[in-house]
């Protein structure tokens, strides 16, 4: 025991007796498990985030959108789509949008010009689409029926696009579409499943039909909320009661599986980004052996004394692989700290909950030693190797 201490001790003043060579050496376990936690920390609290999204947001929402098997650019649904829908018995509630085309929407005449650039969607839309969405408004009303009905010009904008043009909540404010003045009455909310909406303009099918559009305006989109546990197979019935055999083909889409898509490519980055990590320890790996290889030939006049005094080679070889031991050690510990403190900042930027699987932290330093005891294997045997008499030409 009193053999193993001492050894320890020599092993540990030969580190910290030559600072630089040791903080070089501890760079390759300390960025490559910092990168190996930090990526898998991030991910795990994406997904995370992303799994409360839905749970919040629900898996039922669809989207039925016209497909013509013609290659008609703007392809349409029929005008009572939305009356079909309802026939599907496991839908609860539908509404129908379509996205008006070549409409320059502007806060003012005078930056009309700068807005051109920037296309803006502008929707018509019925009165049940924040019901269907479950989306509130931050300020004001949604579209109504005297919206619907009457004359006037009437818009809601989504939140996006009310920081774009600054509005302030319960602000008189009126926006420009195709230097057409309307009224804006409303600011809806974040749509998390539908994005776009976001930084979009909705107005009624009436007022899109008197302002924009020469003939009568079609839909062209039906967002659903299905029955739960219902969504595939009321996915697929829609399909048919929609189309009721016409030309045109009506294609369906889960909202909720976008969600599920990008969680799935964020674990392909997460894989990306672990492969670098590993990388980085092979690398840090190689360093490490290439380090202490040159510090068996600094220190040869060492090694030389302690052999004259009677030191084995495999205590020589000991002294070596325990500093191999120690470096991964410290690395490990350091890239723990590291890949933690990066989770932290990530996910306070990005507003989610701090998730670490309580294995990754004993892994990390785990890999860390095994990769160093690895790289220190080499220049361990090259110093047990030396003789007494040899460290004199070296030294």
């Amino acid at each position: 025991m009193s053999r193993l201490r001492d050894l320890v001790g020599v092993a540990l003043t030969g580190l910290f007796a030559r600072k630089v060579r040791t903080a070089l050496l501890l760079l390759g376990p300390t960025i490559g498990v910092a990168a190996i936690i930090a990526a898998v920390g991030l991910t795990d609290s994406a997904k995370g985030d992303l799994k409360r999204k839905v749970a919040e947001l629900g898996t039922n929402l669809i989207e039925a959108s016209a497909a013509s098997s013609f290659g008609s650019q703007d392809p349409t649904l029929p005008a009572d789509a939305v009356d079909r829908a309802r026939t599907v018995v496991t839908v609860d509630k539908v509404s129908a949008v379509v996205e008006l085309q070549n409409i320059v929407v502007s806060p003012y005449q005078e930056a009309t010009e700068n807005f051109e650039t920037v296309p803006v969607p502008v929707l018509a839309s019925d009165l049940a689409l924040p019901d269907v969405l479950e989306v509130p408004l931050v300020s004001g009303r949604w579209l109504n029926d005297f919206d619907d009905v009457g004359d006037s010009r009437t818009a809601v904008i989504g939140v996006g696009l009310a920081r774009e043009f600054d509005y302030l909540p319960g602000e008189l404010r009126s926006i420009l579409l195709n230097g057409l003045e309307y009224a804006v009455v409303g600011v809806l909310d974040e749509v998390e499943l539908e994005p776009a909406f976001d930084n979009a303009v909705f107005i009624t099918f009436a007022a899109a039909d008197d302002d924009f559009v020469d003939a009568d305006i079609l839909p062209n989109k039906l967002y659903l909320r299905a029955r739960d546990g219902s969504e595939d197979a009321t996915a697929e019935a829609l399909k048919v009661a929609v189309n009721l055999g016409g030309p045109d083909e009506v294609q369906t889409e889960l909202k909720s599986e976008a969600l599920e898509l990008a969680s799935q490519s964020d674990r392909q980055l997460q894989l990306i980004v672990v492969s670098m990590g590993l990388l980085a320890i092979v690398v840090g790996g190689i360093g490490i052996a290439n380090v202490m290889s040159i510090s068996v030939i600094q220190r040869s006049s060492e090694i030389g004394i302690r052999r004259a005094l009677g030191h084995t080679r495999s205590t020589i070889a000991i002294q070596f692989i325990l500093e191999a031991i120690v470096v991964g050690f410290l690395g490990g510990v350091l890239g723990v700290a590291v890949g933690v403190a990066a989770i932290a900042v990530g996910v306070g930027v990005a507003g989610w909950v701090f998730t670490l699987q309580p294995v990754l932290v004993p892994a990390g330093v785990a890999l860390a030693m095994v990769i160093s005891v690895i790289a220190g294997l080499y220049p361990a045997v090259r110093a047990a190797g030396l003789e007494p008499l040899e460290t004199l030409r070296l030294g």
